[in-house]
């Protein structure tokens, strides 16, 4: 499977999540500069990681959403491909419209960076397919702009739709229904706060993180297996 981690000026955490893809789960990754659009065109999946894209000027995530390599992930999205955006790129998902609602400042005004456990939510998804569900998981977050926040007409829809992928299990930020992480309707995008990339190996006090890039190996395999 071949991924592209994607970096805008002021991503911060693209090596980890170049090394946790691709040298820990075993994907063929590559770090695409975002002025390289065409080197999307043989991807199998995209993975936007945290950072401060632009300095979060204006608000974050919402100048790097207008740029043309969203664009050609909206056009990878529409096919069905994965895309994953974590922290800066649940930010950029939702400004960019590929995910409902916003990421505001966290109830407390403070950034915030430690472990927390989360709940899975759905398991049935092609990011969590190795999970169990209801299954307790550990990463860690680090961000001043991660509180979830939707409408109730919005939040219905999620929770019809079994889009709500996963919750905190002590919600540290004020996200609205403790909603850690979602997804979109086809399933195939999926934003998080939480960093999974910083939870692939022992050394990091969690091994939790490497089943979500593990599932998406996975389901990529099986689909490839079926179209051969």
């Amino acid at each position: 499977m071949k991924v592209a981690v994607i970096v805008f000026p002021g991503s911060n955490c693209d090596r980890d999540m170049f090394h946790a893809a691709g040298e820990i789960a075993g994907a063929e990754a590559s770090l695409v500069w975002y002025t390289e659009t065409h080197l999307l065109d043989s991807v199998d999946g995209i993975l936007i990681p945290g950072g401060f894209s632009y300095g979060d000027y204006l608000r974050s995530g919402s100048m790097a959403s207008t740029s043309n390599m969203m664009h050609k992930i909206q056009e990878h999205a529409e096919k069905g491909k994965p895309v994953l955006g974590v922290c800066n790129g649940f930010q950029i998902l939702t400004e960019a419209g590929l995910l409902p609602g916003a990421l505001m400042r966290n109830k407390n005004l403070s950034f915030m960076c430690h472990q927390e456990e989360l709940i899975v939510e759905d398991n049935e998804t092609i990011f969590t397919k190795l999970y169990e569900k209801k299954q307790i998981v550990r990463f860690p977050i680090a961000h001043g702009e991660g509180n979830y926040f939707c409408d109730e007409a919005t939040l219905k829809e999620l929770k019809d739709n079994n889009q709500i992928v996963f919750t905190y299990k002590n919600n540290p930020n004020g996200s609205v229904a403790d909603i850690a992480g979602i997804r979109n309707k086809a399933g195939n995008v999926l934003g998080m706060m939480p960093h999974p990339e910083r939870a692939v190996e022992a050394l990091l006090r969690s091994e939790d993180g490497l089943s979500l890039f593990q599932s998406m190996i996975a389901n990529w395999r099986s689909s490839n297996a079926v179209n051969a």
